[in-house]
């Protein structure tokens, strides 16, 4: 393990952790024990933790940000929230996380890589007669109504990801278009990521957004869910680690960031059977994992999208033009219904 982690007994650090809640516990009990140093870990969605760091820049509490999308990431960089950390583990990456720590001049680094896809319960849609569906664009098809689930990209990074692709996919205009007939088939915006991926797995959903690797965790659990790459190509999300600035414990934050940084701790992926790509050359990629010589990526502007002027407005033109919007309309129909 890492030089910087001689003897950190009686030492703390506190996590907030973006990923599965089983990854957070099995990293938290490695570095533990490796380290002796008493970690606190906490699990909260991408878009709870940045308001979290946000809200106690003053006094911060956490020392350390372990994944989620790196929109969020960058995002509190570009604030001010976050330290920058060059881990000497750099090297051993893959050039397109080496490159993505270097734009954000190494505020924040690159832990995997996980492809946007679409889920789907194949004994919900035999029972239900529906298609399956390929495409981004076969979403809009009104056999679908009530029968999507994705998270609210205000809470949740894995929406924010699939509204910043909706909108360089096709341009804001023909995005936000796009956006408004399929949300004619969202049954609901649930508050995490991966609560649409539960949700179609169990049947409570025909079809759910999320990361592959995600999905592809329900069909090893023995699911009947398929998952795909929609034709159209599809972003993806750098998975991120950063140090919160300020933070109580900022040496051993650093020791952290070279133990996410490392093979042991990606290995966890393999091990749990969590099929994202590892930013490591050296980690164990799960055998299961989407090859991404068959998905067709989208240029992915994390930088552009991760800015906090863009994803505000982003997030704002959605809550506005989409959600309000469609909460008004159904008040509008409630209130009709009561005076007829």
């Amino acid at each position: 393990h890492s030089s910087a982690v001689h003897a950190q007994t009686g030492k703390q650090l506190t996590v907030y952790c973006s990923i599965l809640e089983e990854q957070c516990r099995e990293g938290a009990s490695q570095f533990e024990a490796t380290t002796g140093v008493k970690v606190t870990m906490i699990r909260k969605s991408t878009g709870e933790v940045y308001a979290q760091v946000r809200a106690e820049a003053n006094n911060p509490r956490g020392d350390v940000w372990w994944g989620g999308p790196g929109e969020g990431h960058l995002q509190a960089a570009a604030e001010g929230l976050l330290s920058p950390y060059q881990s000497p583990r750099l090297a051993e990456l893959y050039d397109w996380a080496q490159s993505y720590a270097k734009k954000a001049d190494y505020h924040t680094s690159a832990i995997y890589l996980g492809a946007l896809g679409i889920g789907y319960n194949t004994k919900v849609l035999q029972s239900k007669k529906l298609p399956e569906p390929k495409c981004w664009a076969d979403l809009l098809d009104p056999k679908f109504k009530d029968e999507v689930q994705i998270a609210d990209p205000a809470s949740s990074g894995t929406a924010y990801v699939f509204l910043a692709t909706t909108v360089q996919r096709l341009g804001e205009e023909a995005g936000f278009t796009y956006l408004k007939a399929f949300h004619a088939n969202v049954s609901q915006y649930t508050k995490s990521g991966i609560a649409p991926v539960k949700a179609t797995a169990m049947g409570e959903t025909a079809v759910g957004i999320g990361f592959m690797h995600d999905m592809i965790t329900q069909i090893l659990d023995g699911a009947p869910v398929k998952t795909i790459a929609p034709c159209e190509g599809t972003g993806y999300e750098t998975g991120s680690v950063s140090i919160i600035k300020g933070g109580p414990n900022a040496e051993t934050a650093k020791a952290f960031v070279d133990f996410a940084l490392s093979p042991a701790a990606q290995n966890i992926n393999a091990k749990l059977k969590i099929n994202s790509i590892p930013s490591n050359k050296s980690a164990q990629l799960s055998p299961d994992a989407p090859k991404f010589s068959d998905i067709k990526l989208i240029d992915y502007d994390t930088a552009k999208y991760g800015t906090p002027a863009e994803r505000s407005r982003l997030l704002g033109k959605f809550e506005k033009e989409i959600k309000c919007r469609a909460a008004s309309l159904l008040r509008m129909y409630q209130l009709r219904a009561i005076i007829q």
